[in-house]
């Protein structure tokens, strides 16, 4: 199931999306997070369709998503603009990593109403004091570079090499540290999908490294920042989902904190490294689907 291509209009231009179709009255939206796009969902989504209607976007700078950001705020805001379009009876967002922080803020901001929101291995736990030296890593000249080499981020190529890196990045899925337990086919949607097509006729890897430097930025007197007090401004129930193998894993406690900080919230561990959506599709399919069925 590869979806439906649609398009979902945003403040300055209009952003790429997947509709995986589907069952029932609860639409929900799945957010991916920073590198990927809405091709991530696929097998996800596939699990859904019985149970809800599914649909996937790609964030600004993301996927086949033309506009780029120009304030660190865009691409979770732009949120509000793509559920105003989505014809629905009830909503559950669904955010990986980056994307896990964009549908939190979303609706700690209240441009979202949602009945629930996931948040898969994208958690927000320091405090501002400790997050904002943290965020401001990403502006350095080093992390650039290293981004660069790692993912080959804002790389313009022709159509010949784009998809010679795509079959490279699919023949070595099995032991990157990303993609190990990702089905192979998987991997080719997404990688496709990362590349778009430009006005002088190469192919760009998004995000580009200046995307990953603005969305990175936030100001630390912001009132919806990525810090933990972000989840006191949210008020419907979320599940948090920590993989084993995540970048999480090693703060358990601090996740457990924050679900007893407030009825509704729940912890679901699980066996899968970051990238949980592609490497454990069936076992994050069947969190979605009790969740969904909790607000019925």
């Amino acid at each position: 199931m590869l979806g439906r291509q649609i398009e979902l209009p945003v403040g300055d231009g209009v952003l790429s999306g997947l509709d995986f179709g589907g069952q029932g009255t609860t639409v929900v939206l799945l957010v991916h997070g920073s590198g990927h796009n809405a091709a991530v969902w696929i097998d996800v989504a596939a699990r859904l369709v019985d149970h809800c209607h599914a649909v996937a976007v790609d964030v600004r700078g993301h996927g086949h998503s033309e506009p780029i950001s120009s304030t660190p705020e865009q691409y979770w805001r732009d949120l509000g603009d793509v559920v105003a379009t989505l014809e629905r009876d009830r909503l559950v967002l669904v955010g990986h990593s980056t994307g896990g922080y964009a549908v939190t803020a979303a609706v700690a901001a209240g441009l979202v109403d949602a009945a629930a929101l996931c948040v898969v291995d994208g958690m927000v736990l320091d405090d501002r004091g400790t997050a904002t030296p943290a965020q401001a890593q990403w502006q350095a000249p080093e992390a650039a570079e290293r981004l660069r080499k790692i993912f080959r981020y804002g790389w313009r190529a022709d159509e010949q090499q784009m998809h010679a890196y795509v079959e490279q990045c699919v023949s070595e899925a099995g032991t990157d540290w990303l993609n190990a337990g990702a089905r192979p086919e998987l991997v080719r949607e997404v990688m496709r999908r990362a590349f778009l097509r430009r006005a002088d006729e190469l192919w760009e890897r998004r995000p580009a490294i200046e995307e990953i430097a603005t969305v990175s930025a936030p100001s630390p007197h912001a009132v919806i920042y990525p810090s933990v007090d972000v989840y006191a401004h949210v008020r419907c129930p979320i599940t948090f989902v920590l993989p084993d193998h995540g970048f999480y894993a090693q703060r358990r406690d601090e996740v457990q904190a924050v679900v007893e900080a407030a009825p509704g919230r729940k912890l679901v561990e699980i066996a899968a490294n970051h990238n949980v959506p592609m490497t454990q599709p069936a076992d994050l399919a069947t969190v979605i689907v009790e969740l969904v069925r909790r607000q019925l």
